[in-house]
């Protein structure tokens, strides 16, 4: 065992009441909208298992199980209310707790933060008629009848917790109905749940008192709950300390989860869940000193990405856990390899909030980086060695799409090498990185070139590869991930007037004075070219067909972007499609559309016009060395999901399997690619 074990602050034990939790770690509470039917089956399961697995201490399950049947599930969440629950959670305990983590649930009522056309249709409720941004509800007030049967409800979904044998509950006071009371940003009440601190903490007490006489002392209970809600019309830093001091002397609970900030906009939530390119760790200090003012049990998790943040908050007292919940997203082994003393082999979180995006986006939660999270069914978060004989692979390409299959097909045991025909690895990954925001999505390239380093793959660069290239390393399968070009929109005239987005974001070409972005494809690429060039001083408006833009990406990356294009007056117009560009004098004259108006037009004057337009494939190798494959470069999609072999015989002459991954089929994203990677691996 290594000695570091002893001594890393992270991998003590902690003491919770009557539970010993093995170290420091774990997953807060989010919703990975896995649940079917509002049941945490099998994919639920299989998802805390893995961190189970993986060495974490507490997996704490839902992103608010719901206690009442008017809150309707917002993003996935389970239904507490619901009896069915119980042999669904008791399996996922299980099996958690046989790999020795403790798991808990998060209940709510979500109150404003749901939407009233789901689910039975039931109207929304709150503190008070305070409508909540994000979710667009009119709640009506709370009535006593209401109050009773929440009350009521909480008691009984904290009972089928404890039924299915988890270890504790904490109660969601962040946004939710709970702290709607709290606040006076959302409690105009003049009755006994309003006005005084006392009277606006009534209906807590009285959940948490209900829930104490159901589940009595020996079933843990804490609170999540905003200590700060930041903000001049909410709640204070000092009225939050003094509900946290309140909470710690009632002898009540047993735990707080401290989070600092409010989220009724993406806008303020993206403060409280930090994102790439925001502060590491933003709110700790604030924890620590909470945690010294109630000198209680204290969780917490804002954007600690890394193992070396989280040492120091444990280490200096801040917290007692800390939770590393996306982390844990892109690598649930995290605890495992620290105490191996593997911390260097942990796959980073990049804080590129792709899982949280698309579930907010009414997704499931992917890490942009790590296929297996959420499909450990079907892909396995660590690679086993093949059972069949091993082959000789040829990677072309050393994008996302390329390091993935060469990584998986490497801890396969094939023998990998990659040709890739730049200088450095990471394709369109380091042009996005040049978004000084998004610079960390550089560790998804370095990660995976340790990784190869480790498995002994190389890696030829400056390799434009040919025919002859591939075939004279006598290849057993060819995978061809030479990624995508940027292609212009379709257009009545001018394309050759056109700059891409590729140009204004590597720096090849430096934004004019005054630019029109059109951006129709409706990811970063668009939005990056328009944040540099208004940063590089130009006064730039941006041109989208889409009824809202940037659709392909999530509400909390909008945030910066849209912080950035308010700072420096950058102007967005929808429901407009770019037609033509035409030159005149020194000037360029971009004519808009419109598919809702086919007869309006109008014309912009600017000196320079920025397209985004996705990729067209860079498919040229593979085309040539279709007719020498056995394939033909086809492939059997049904193997390729359920198992099997996924190259049928179709050319007796060919000598090698191909196959294309990534965007050098189609434009699409990270995730696809290394998707697309890894899933082909694991079928060789």
């Amino acid at each position: 065992m290594p000695s570091n074990i002893a001594s890393d602050p992270l991998l003590q034990p902690f003491r919770l009441k009557h539970l010993t939790l093995r170290n420091r770690l774990m997953s807060t509470a989010h919703e990975p909208a896995y649940s079917e039917d509002g049941m945490p089956k099998e994919r639920y399961r299989r998802y805390h298992a893995e961190k189970a697995k993986g060495g974490i201490a507490l997996t704490m399950t839902a992103g608010s199980a719901i206690v009442s049947r008017d809150s309707p599930a917002a993003f996935g969440n389970l239904h507490a209310y619901d009896d069915a629950i119980v042999p669904w959670l008791k399996e996922l305990a299980d099996e958690c707790h046989g790999h020795g983590a403790a798991v808990m649930i998060q209940i709510t009522h979500l109150g404003r933060r749901t939407n009233w056309n789901k689910a039975d249709w039931l109207p929304v409720l709150s503190a008070s008629p305070v409508r909540e941004p994000a979710h667009r509800s009119f709640p009506k007030q709370a009535e006593d009848w209401d109050i009773e049967r929440i009350v009521a409800d909480y008691a009984a979904a904290a009972q089928r917790m404890q039924a299915a044998g988890l270890d504790g509950i904490e109660f969601e006071a962040y946004g939710h109905l709970m702290d709607a009371f709290w606040s006076p940003a959302t409690n105009r009440r003049d009755d006994a749940f309003g006005g005084s601190l006392d009277n606006r903490l009534r209906f807590a007490f009285m959940v948490i008192d209900a829930v104490r006489k159901a589940v009595g002392e020996k079933f843990l209970v804490g609170v999540r709950m905003v200590a700060d809600e930041d903000w001049d019309k909410g709640l204070s830093r000092a009225q939050g300390v003094e509900i946290a001091q309140r909470f710690a002397r009632s002898g009540k609970v047993d735990f707080l989860n401290i989070i600092r900030g409010h989220i009724e906009t993406d806008a303020a939530l993206a403060d409280v869940i930090p994102i790439a390119g925001m502060r590491s760790a933003p709110h700790l200090e604030f924890v620590g000193e909470v945690r010294a003012a109630t000198k209680f049990p204290v969780f917490h998790a804002a954007r600690i990405s890394d193992v070396a943040t989280a040492r120091h908050a444990v280490a200096t007292g801040k917290l007692d856990m800390v939770g590393m919940t996306r982390p844990h997203i892109a690598d649930p082994y995290i605890a495992a390899k620290v105490a191996a003393g593997e911390e260097h082999r942990i796959r980073p979180c990049v804080g590129a909030t792709y899982c949280l995006d698309r579930i907010y986006e009414g997704g499931e939660a992917l890490c942009i980086h790590n296929a297996a999270t959420g499909r450990e069914a079907t892909i396995p978060h660590i690679i086993s060695r093949s059972d069949g004989p091993l082959k000789k692979v040829v990677v072309v390409g050393a994008g996302p799409a390329g390091l993935e299959m060469a990584r998986a097909a490497a801890e396969r045991g094939h023998l990998v090498s990659v040709l890739e025909a730049a200088p450095q690895a990471g394709g369109q990954i380091r042009l996005a990185a040049q978004n000084p925001r998004r610079r960390e999505l550089i560790g998804i390239v370095d990660w995976r070139l340790s990784e190869l380093e480790r498995l002994g793959v190389p890696i030829r660069y400056d390799c434009w590869a040919e025919v002859e290239d591939v075939t004279a390393e006598e290849p057993d399968i060819v995978v061809i991930a030479t990624g995508g070009l940027p292609q212009s929109p379709p257009l009545d005239a001018g394309d050759d007037l056109v700059t891409t987005s590729w140009d204004v974001i590597s720096g090849a070409v430096k934004p004019a004075e005054t630019v029109l972005v059109y951006d129709d494809s409706g990811g970063h690429q668009g939005m990056t070219a328009a944040e540099l060039a208004a940063i590089a001083g130009s006064d730039v408006e941006m041109v989208s067909p889409e009824r809202f833009f940037a659709p392909e990406m999530g509400g909390m990356n909008h945030v910066p972007y849209m912080r950035e294009f308010h700072r420096r007056g950058v102007r967005v117009t929808i429901n407009t499609r770019l037609k033509a560009i035409r030159r005149d004098g020194n000037k360029l004259v971009a004519t808009l559309g419109s598919d809702f108006a086919p007869e309006w037009s109008e014309e912009r004057r600017v000196d320079q016009v920025v397209a985004e337009h996705g990729t067209a494939a860079n498919d040229e190798l593979y085309h040539a060395l279709k007719p020498r494959s056995s394939n033909g470069g086809a492939v059997d999609y049904e193997a390729l999901v359920k198992g099997g072999n996924v190259f049928p015989a179709r050319n007796p002459e060919g000598r090698f399997a191909l196959v294309r991954i990534g965007d050098a089929v189609a434009s699409r994203n990270i995730h696809a690619a290394i998707y697309d990677g890894i899933r082909y691996a694991l079928r060789f």
